[in-house]
């Protein structure tokens, strides 16, 4: 048997046709005679919708229909996949209101996308303006305007824990801060796209659906489910997709109204939002407001914590909103021994575009409230972050363990990956380099931050589909559920089949995201592809691997037991070298002997997987003018056994800078009356390699034992780990100046401001009291359980 591959460093298979020009997006591969849509967008935040006088257009050139709510009314309500709160239905096109600028009023369908962008500027809409409510806080205070009538309130879900947790009850030292974990855009390089082509009864589908999506097989079922076709009846092709980062992570209601409109048409019927349309109308990601209050003995020890957060649902009851009832409750104790939690959460409904998945969905916006309520607490007692964390590290040995929130800890070592983190760093002559600044009263500071964090892989979803067939020219085809947009998918599930079968990578050839090809596949989210579709891919080549065996025993009349795969990756019997047959040989004794060369598999593991890290942050604040520069960053990540470390490096890479970009540059915002201020990239700050650091990416390897390859995802991790080290980082610069926090972005004017006030001698206190409201709530468990409101993506 040659050497394993795994573990070792192997080029991606799958970059080349990218590279090349040769990729297939939904917008290059629209067949000729489709039609063109183009949406007709609320420009309210909240209004009341009156007549939508769409003659003019429907008379216009090029115009083959004009779509209107009414038109829709029959059609039921769009389906995210997960749903908030049933009372807050969205409709394909807006009927009765609008809920945020942007909503869907009307569909204008033309022969060119030009003939469809020129006519919808002839719909006519009478608005009646309502007021907006854009900040989630707002939205739940008594008088606010409401979304939804029929709620009486603009709460979409909420609960609180009981009156007996006393998580403070004998702590030395009480730290308390209010934290805005901000709203971003996800921003992926393609937007949403899609092209519905309708079939029929004498064709093998009722509709085929070319789409940028994460989930093909889901959002199969969400189309047959939406207009009661069987799901076989249905195929989704998702080509590549442009980056997905959670946004793609099922039906939009553009894609159904699409699907409808080419239904009606019987003809193909295409839609690729533009960029303005993407950043305000594609779900958008994180979005919380955390009152949090971490108890501490003197010497460091932890107590307990109060979390009480606010999620914006945005508009139609957004599922993010819902992230901090699941994955942010779900995550608050992190890495530490914290005996008790108390954790309130509200999800509120607000008049802006509705909240989804961003990369870590709930998970970042734990760790980045646990990290600063950390670093809070060192400043407190006089310690050093790194100290005050180690003295309440989870120990190794007590693993698998069930947290205070109950989440089941797989395995994990946090103290190597620290440690790992400030040796690479060299931690000790930063702070001595920062000691030496601040003794020369430089107007240049050095921060030095630290994260350590915890998340959830493959959470809520227990297996995945994957197969492994011999092919009759010697090669081998892998077939996966999920569906890679770069992660390295492809290049994976080649080298475990490489691996196990000894047949070269070139000559496996890789089909996803093809719900025709692939019979089933919960898709890519929640970093869950390699420990799920990567155990099936290794079960399915063992299993085809001892039929071969069979089949060249028979053939060599040898024992089975003796025949093993050989160097140049053909099978013989050991120890007797001219004994042996290539792949193809053995494909066709296979098929002469009866015997399938192809097994398909679901492996399944007993739950989620958490993997972990920690990160060092270093930057460089002017006080001057308040300009932060990011100069290193160290990211020690633990995603189980790694597989191939150039991936894994690729998606802490792409992790960090997502993390460091919100905490120094991204924000989504709006004005008082619902209006987007950052609804383009001259106002919504995406950085360009000129701005991020230098990454140095390393990992610690501990595996899990829930699945044969002990791998757990890293899709997220550095995205959780790296935002709040450089959000402390920064603060920690600041220190000196009786800075304790600020939120993010942290941008030169907001620095600037806060560096101006500490030398005039007023510094904001971090604490403000939570909002009444949170009394108000559901005790949790006496109502509608919460976990309901879990997801992950």
């Amino acid at each position: 048997m040659p050497g394993s591959i795994l573990g070792t460093s192997v080029r991606r298979v799958e970059d080349p046709e990218l590279i090349r020009g040769r990729g297939t997006y939904v917008d290059n591969t629209v067949p000729d005679g489709a039609l063109h849509v183009h949406f007709v967008r609320s420009p309210l935040a909240h209004a009341r919708l009156g007549e939508v006088d769409a003659q003019k257009a429907r008379e216009a050139p090029g115009v083959v229909a004009v779509l209107t709510g009414a038109d829709l009314a029959d059609v039921p309500d769009h389906r995210p996949f997960m749903v908030l709160n049933d009372a807050c239905a969205r409709p394909l096109l807006a009927r009765g209101k609008v809920r945020f600028v942007g909503d869907m009023v009307a569909a204008v369908v033309a022969t060119t996308r030009a003939d469809a962008v020129d006519a919808a500027e002839l719909v006519e809409v009478d608005y009646d303006p309502l007021d907006a409510v854009v900040d989630p806080e707002a939205a739940l205070a008594d008088g606010a305007p409401l979304q939804f009538e029929e709620l009486d309130s603009n709460l979409a879900a909420g609960f609180r824990d009981p009156d007996d947790v006393q998580p403070l009850e004998g702590a030395d030292v009480v730290v308390r801060a209010r934290i805005v974990n901000q709203r971003l855009a996800v921003a992926p390089m393609e937007g949403n796209a899609v092209t519905a082509t309708p079939g029929g009864p004498d064709q093998p589908y009722d509709m085929t659906v070319h789409v940028s999506t994460q989930m093909p097989h889901g959002l199969r079922g969400q189309v047959a489910a939406q207009w009661g076709w069987e799901p076989e009846r249905v195929r989704v092709v998702a080509p590549h997709v442009g980056g997905g980062f959670g946004g793609k992570a099922g039906m939009a209601p553009e894609h159904a109204v699409v699907i409808e409109t080419a239904r009606r048409l019987g003809r193909p019927v295409t839609w690729a939002e533009t960029r303005s349309e993407n950043l305000t109308a594609m779900p958008h990601g994180r979005g919380q407001v955390q009152y949090a209050e971490l108890g501490l003995r003197r010497d460091g020890t932890i107590v307990g914590l109060r979390a009480r957060v606010v999620g914006d649902a945005g508009a139609y009851a957004g599922f993010g909103g819902a992230l901090a009832l699941g994955p942010t409750r779900n995550m608050a104790q992190g890495v530490y021994r914290i005996p008790t939690i108390a954790f309130d959460a509200a999800a509120a409904l607000t008049t802006t575009t509705p909240m989804g998945a961003f990369r870590g969905a709930g998970r970042p916006e734990a760790a980045a409230m646990l990290e600063r309520m950390m670093d809070l607490g060192a400043t407190e007692l006089g310690m050093d972050p790194a100290e005050i964390r180690r003295r309440n590290f989870l120990r190794p040995d007590e693993f698998p363990l069930t947290t205070v929130t109950g989440s089941l800890y797989d395995s994990g070592e946090y103290a190597k990956s620290l440690d790992k983190a400030l040796e690479l760093a060299g931690y000790d002559d930063l702070r001595a380099e920062q000691a030496r600044r601040r003794e020369r009263g430089d107007r240049v500071a050095l921060g030095i931050g630290l994260a350590v964090y915890v998340e959830v892989t493959a959470g809520g979803a227990a297996q995945e589909y994957g197969k492994v067939t011999v092919d009759d020219d010697g090669g081998a085809t892998v077939a996966v559920g999920t569906s890679g947009h770069g992660q390295g998918h492809a290049t994976s599930f080649a080298m475990i089949v490489a691996d196990r079968l000894g047949i070269p990578m070139e000559q496996i050839r890789f089909v996803q995201s093809d719900t025709a090809a692939v019979p089933h596949g919960g898709g890519t989210g929640g970093s869950r592809s390699l420990q799920l579709a990567g155990s099936s891919v290794l079960v399915a080549a063992d299993t085809v691997l001892e039929r071969a065996r069979e089949v060249v025993a028979s053939a060599l009349e040898a024992s089975p037991d003796d025949v093993v795969v050989t160097d140049d990756g053909a099978l013989g019997i050991a120890g007797v070298p001219d004994r042996t047959l290539s792949w193809r040989e053995v494909a066709a004794a296979a098929h002469e002997q009866g015997v399938s060369l192809a097994e398909s598999r679901d492996e399944s593991q007993p739950g989620a997987t958490y993997p972990f890290g920690a990160h060092v942050s270093v930057v460089e604040v002017d006080l001057d003018t308040g300009r932060v520069t990011p100069l290193r960053h160290v990211a020690v990540d633990d995603c189980g056994r790694v597989l191939n470390p150039t991936l894994v490096a690729g998606q802490q890479h792409g992790g960090l800078a997502q993390g460091i970009s919100q905490a120094l540059w991204e924000g989504f915002s709006y004005d008082e009356d619902g209006n987007p201020t950052t609804g383009s990239f001259a106002a919504y700050l995406l950085p360009t390699a000129v701005e991020v650091p230098a990454f140095e990416a390393a990992s610690t390897e501990t595996p899990t034992p829930y699945n044969p390859l002990g791998a757990k995802g890293i899709g997220e991790a550095a995205t959780v780990g790296s935002t709040p080290a450089v959000q402390n980082a920064v603060l920690d610069a600041l220190s000196p100046l009786g800075i304790r926090h600020l939120d993010m972005p942290l941008t030169p004017d907001r620095v600037w401001r806060a560096v101006r006030d500490a030398e005039a001698g007023t510094v904001a206190d971090p604490w403000v009291e939570p909002p009444a409201f949170f009394a108000s709530l559901p005790v949790r468990g006496a109502s509608a359980d919460p976990e309901a409101a879990s997801v992950d993506v």
